[in-house]
């Protein structure tokens, strides 16, 4: 638990000690608690026995242990990658909550649980008597995060919701995408991911309060839809001082130019001049004093207001350069500016193999899987990666004897169709 003695020579991570109860599935609710299990928290994954997350089938591609990536055998396609990526540091328990002694076996895991995470339909952890009322009356202390499209109240709380959904219904995709062209979905699920983070932020900030409070949890509401709100940010607080709706740009930016993508030769190099000193290096950098005497684009201001000829004379000149030799020349100049990468150019960074950003662990069954590591990095308790995203039902037997059950007990189960046969 939080409130135990730690002993910093032989705990793993800040979150040593504290026990989450993951009964959620897919993406936003298992980042959530990957993020929690990196930071040293024991996660117990609950999974409906027989097919487990619905993400474990979501392939290609998958981890295979002939080579390590895209397994084809049809009987046996391996480790959905998908998985892969969102569930290490965890232990996988098959649990049949549909059931009642399913139910009564939650509940107990639960009694000994710092913190919950779930994110089923509004209602049907009410439904099961597994809400957080039902639990925290037998313990008090529990964190309880519930994660759903909408959130726990509201019209709209019994919809379902998706990510692409969200990045629709949440002003996303009305920023994303050329100006004139159809929307267009950020390539990652950054609804999920979003919502991910802000519940992982809640719990932590509850676990907190807990310890400087009286021991007392609380419940935690996180929604998709509400994360996406808050991440409008500056472009919401721009509709709120101008009352216009902001529209897609492509790569640029409403307040600051040149901040964008421009086509070279062979390609596109970003470049962001977030003032006017970087503004005089890229004219320095492109041989370009007539820019930089021009009044049309003296200051930022005057940059955006007259941004159709900034961007012309800035387009005719990038387009006389490969990519290449603009990055060589603008960074040079100390003008910030990149090409834009793929996946390999940016799991091969040197910069991102020396901050430990692509993790390798072995796996029972798929040899060695690969996966982006944890960003957030501590100077004396470190993220952790000791466990590998685990087989279903992996850890069924170990973790309920951890919680008193025996033989019979377990044998019991089985006949009440709580947990898989053996």
């Amino acid at each position: 638990m939080v409130g135990e003695a730690r002993d910093p020579e032989t705990d793993e991570g800040p979150l040593s000690g504290v026990t989450v109860l993951d009964a959620s599935r897919v993406l936003v609710g298992p980042f959530c608690t990957m993020q929690l299990g990196d930071l040293g928290a024991d996660v117990i994954k609950v999974e409906r026995p027989g097919t487990g997350d619905q993400t474990r089938d979501w392939y290609p591609p998958t981890f295979d242990a002939a080579d390590g990536r895209a397994g084809a055998d049809a009987d046996d396609p391996g480790e959905s990658a998908y998985y892969v990526s969102v569930n290490r540091n965890k232990r996988s328990v098959e649990l049949n909550l549909a059931s009642e002694a399913g139910r009564e076996v939650f509940r107990d895991l639960a009694s000994e649980a710092d913190v919950l995470v779930e994110n089923f339909r509004v209602g049907k952890m009410a439904d099961w008597g597994l809400d957080y009322p039902d639990l925290a009356a037998e313990n008090p202390g529990l964190v309880y995060c519930g994660i759903s499209g909408y959130g726990e109240w509201g019209p709209d709380r019994d919809k379902p919701a998706y990510d692409i959904m969200m990045q629709a219904r949440g002003g996303l995709m009305s920023i994303t995408g050329v100006e004139g062209g159809a929307p267009v979905r950020v390539g990652v699920a950054l609804a999920d991911v979003g919502a991910g983070m802000y519940a992982t932020q809640a719990i932590l900030a509850a676990l907190l309060e807990r310890e400087l409070g009286d021991g007392t949890g609380q419940k935690v509401d996180v929604s998709l839809l509400d994360g996406q709100a808050a991440w409008m940010s500056y472009m919401a607080t721009n509709y709120f001082a101008s009352g216009d709706p902001p529209g897609r740009m492509g790569s640029k930016h409403p307040t600051i130019a040149p901040y964008q993508a421009f086509e070279t030769a062979d390609g596109y190099v970003v470049v962001a001049c977030t003032s006017n000193a970087f503004w005089e290096r890229l004219c320095e950098a492109l041989d370009r004093p007539d820019l930089l005497a021009d009044e049309r684009f003296a200051t930022n201001a005057d940059r955006v207001r007259n941004r159709e000829a900034l961007d012309a004379a800035l387009d005719a000149a990038f387009a006389e350069w490969t990519t290449a030799e603009a990055v060589e020349t603008l960074e040079a100049h100390d003008v910030p500016a990149s090409h834009v990468r793929d996946m390999a150019e940016l799991f091969a960074d040197p910069q991102i193999e020396a901050r430990g950003m692509r993790v390798e662990m072995d796996h029972p069954t798929a040899g060695s899987v690969t996966m982006p590591g944890s960003p957030m990095k501590f100077s004396r308790t470190p993220a952790t990666y000791r466990q590998h995203p685990p087989l279903l039902g992996e850890h069924t037997e170990t973790v309920l004897r951890e919680f008193g059950y025996r033989d019979a007990d377990l044998a019991d189960l089985r006949e009440r169709g709580a947990i898989p046969e053996e």
